[in-house]
């Protein structure tokens, strides 16, 4: 790779610091998925209330929402080695913290510090992946990246699930220690800090690269308030809340003030002129949208497996971990089709199967077997690879090779946002959903509704035959019925929400057509 002068490999392989720099990016992905399913554990550790824990998950996203954009600039002004060992180790030892925490205020404080050094990995690992290796070979690289981002959430639910289900939950944050102990060994020995990445930093200082605070600070504003809205909104009862509407306003207007502000700087802190790029900003939409499907149904399907078909934390967890090994087989096939084929038309295919699978997946109901949910996971993820490896290599199409830390810090926002926004709007969804149903199934719930009358008479009539008395069998017979058309209205909801996602990616697939093409067999512009 001698004529990649950005490149972190030196005279080592390239594939041994694609495999170095995916290790953190595991660690931290593999977290935020077991805390998921961990919170109520860790909420009775710390004496939370239910609503006081949500904070455990919204402090760790908040502040990773601050930090993602401004990345980039942190890595170019500190050093991009120096920024990531110092993301790790801030990582690690706030993981520490969590695990030793003993009350709420201090699992607060230490889940906020994790948010921080987790906000800075991916961004510089695949700015280090797309200086390592030339555009032609780039998406082998990201395949075998990949395999932590894709597999990483669907492993983490059923890790999750086993941990808490068998040890404390202190666990799930002590397991950082070694991967992050590690992950720094090997950096500090194997990754190489190129010449022109450190002419790129003396470069910004030079020029009077000092610290963009006005752009930060929107950035922080506008996200953070952002971020807590999407978390508290279905909670605290939307917009009727004081808060969320104020959050809600400060959203905006950090929105509004921060992009031409970008626009006029030098060294902004967060780049939006990138998005100027057509490949790249549609890769950054449908990265939005790949991760606004995934993260959702991450999400939902545990939720009704357990809510409605009695599975247990560690059963739900297995039914998402079958799709994610699934994804390990077919990601390196990814990274050869993606290197052989233009990306766009990947994508266009792997739109098309997703769009049909989540279609697909309004076939549930709450006779399904365990298997038959995993196959429903199966289906929506197996075209994961054939989106996220392409989406990632035709990102980097057309920019200038000092951009790459910028463009992979707002890549990564994109798809942190599109996570967030798609869980939030799908639980909305669902308990709206589930709300309508139950309204209009109640309605047909009446004695003159014969289907009603027969079924509530026959179960009347079981009770009795059981030797429950007249009056006890009637009002059991009710509450039975009753329960019966709740469940059903939650399923009805969940199958709007996968009717949602699978048209909302087959109406976006035009997007395909603003990429351009990967150069074959060019020599890599500025390299």
């Amino acid at each position: 790779m001698a004529d990649l002068p950005r490149s972190a490999a030196g005279d080592r392989s390239p594939w041994l610091i694609a495999s170095i720099v995916s290790i953190a990016t595991f660690m931290e992905v593999l977290d935020t998925t077991i805390a998921n399913v961990a919170l109520r554990h860790m909420a009775g550790g710390v004496g939370a209330s239910q609503d006081e824990s949500t904070w455990i998950l919204t402090t760790y996203l908040v502040t990773n929402a601050i930090v993602l954009p401004v990345s980039g600039y942190l890595a170019t002004a500190l050093g991009r080695k120096r920024f990531y060992m110092g993301c790790v180790a801030l990582f690690t030892l706030a993981s520490l913290g969590c695990a030793l925490s003993s009350n709420l205020p201090m699992l607060l404080v230490f889940r906020a510090l994790q948010g921080i050094g987790g906000g800075g990995l991916a961004p510089v690992e695949q700015s280090i992946l797309a200086d390592t290796f030339p555009p032609e070979r780039r998406a082998g690289a990201f395949a075998l990246y990949g395999l932590t981002v894709v597999t990483a959430p669907a492993m983490g639910p059923a890790l999750g699930g086993w941990i808490t289900d068998n040890y404390s939950w202190h666990w799930i944050f002590l397991i950082n220690l070694p991967f992050g102990a590690l992950s720094i060994f090997l950096v500090s020995v194997f990754v190489k800090e190129p010449q022109a990445v450190r002419d790129d930093r003396k470069r910004f200082l030079v020029e009077g690269g000092g610290i963009d605070w006005v752009g930060f600070l929107l950035a922080a504003l506008a996200l953070g308030s952002l971020q807590v809205v999407l978390d508290r909104a279905v909670i605290d009862d939307g917009f009727w809340s004081p808060t969320v509407s104020w959050l809600t306003f400060a959203c905006v207007f950090g929105f509004v003030a921060l992009i031409p502000w970008e626009r006029r700087q030098a060294r902004p802190a967060v780049d939006v002129r990138l998005f100027g790029h057509r490949s790249f900003l549609a890769a950054s939409l449908i990265m939005f949208l790949v991760a606004f499907t995934l993260f959702s149904t991450t999400q939902l399907l545990p939720q009704l497996t357990q809510e409605l078909m009695g599975y247990d934390a560690t059963t739900a967890g297995l039914t998402l971990a079958v799709g994610g090994i699934g994804t390990i087989f077919v990601m390196p096939i990814a990274g050869r089709i993606t290197g052989l084929v233009q990306p766009r038309w990947v994508i266009l295919a792997a739109l098309l199967w997703s769009g049909g699978a989540l279609l697909y997946a309004t076939r549930i109901e709450l006779g399904m077997s365990f298997w038959d949910v995993s196959t429903l996971r199966i289906l929506q993820v197996v075209a994961l690879p054939f989106l996220f490896v392409p989406i990632t290599t035709a990102a980097y199409i057309g920019l200038p090779p000092d951009k790459t830390n910028d463009a992979s810090a707002l890549i990564n926002l994109m798809r942190n946002l599109g996570a967030s926004v798609g869980i939030s709007v799908m639980n909305a969804a669902v308990v709206h959903g589930a709300q309508f149903h139950q309204n209009r199934l109640v309605e047909s719930a009446r004695d003159t509704n014969p289907l009603w009358a027969e079924q509530l008479r026959q179960t009347e009539q079981a009770l009795r035959q059981a030797g429950v008395g007249a009056w006890e069998a009637s009002q059991s017979a009710l509450s039975q019925l009753a329960g019966q058309v709740q469940a059903q209205a939650q399923v009805l909801s969940y199958i709007d929400a996968f009717w949602l996602l699978g048209v909302a990616v087959l109406v976006l697939w035009p997007l395909v057509f603003l990429m351009r093409d990967l150069p074959k067999g060019a020599k890599p512009s500025g390299h």
